[in-house]
């Protein structure tokens, strides 16, 4: 399975220059949060493909323009041709605002999802908008990451964690790609192509 991973900012090639050939190939797409939800919506409607997102934390617009044809994954299990795709959005809590959470408040997310996460045995692939902690991450607290996400990723040993929200434009030396023991991380900043 091929995978378009998306996030924090709108790839002008394929909104403002799409060609179709450029994702024949892809089967799914997942949004790791901040972008337009009218580019969420082109894409599911120009392409064969499924999207999913997160929100990230600039995403309160989508109570008003929600992302039409696409399938949000925030405290789910999703489950596309057998991968188990679990989506916990937002960033670490800064201001007052929409999906914006404490350390505690992100644990508390994952406690109750832990029926779902026995009945489907783990999952394949994290979704989230925020790196894990001292994982990619900022050290100013809007860019830091969650250390219940490095919990995840021992427990249950994913093949991939996808993450936004870290752009790979703010500084040298910013990884789109990592290695978290049996977990590969990938910044989905604006867009990369994975593998499943």
């Amino acid at each position: 399975m091929k995978i378009l991973a998306i996030a924090d900012e709108e790839c002008a090639s394929l909104w403002d220059f799409f060609d179709k050939s450029k994702v024949a190939d892809i089967d799914l797409i997942i949004s790791c949060g901040d972008l337009d939800p009218r580019y969420l919506s082109f894409l599911v409607t120009m392409t064969t493909a499924p999207v999913l997102y997160v929100h990230g934390n600039h995403d309160g617009k989508y109570d008003r323009i929600p992302p039409e044809g696409c399938t949000c994954i925030e405290d789910d299990i999703f489950v596309y041709e057998g991968v188990r795709i679990l989506g916990l959005g937002g960033s670490m809590r800064y201001t007052q605002g929409d999906h914006q959470y404490t350390e505690k408040e992100m644990q508390k997310r994952v406690r109750k999802l832990r029926f779902k996460l026995f009945k489907k045995r783990g999952f394949d692939i994290l979704v989230t908008h925020s790196p894990a902690y001292q994982l990619n991450d900022g050290r100013d607290l809007p860019h830091q990451g969650f250390q219940v996400f490095l919990d995840l990723l021992e427990k249950y040993k994913p093949k991939y964690f996808l993450h936004g929200h870290v752009h790979l434009n703010y500084a040298r030396g910013q990884k789109r790609y990592d290695q978290y023991r049996d977990t590969t991380v990938v910044n989905a900043f604006e867009r990369c192509i994975i593998e499943i």
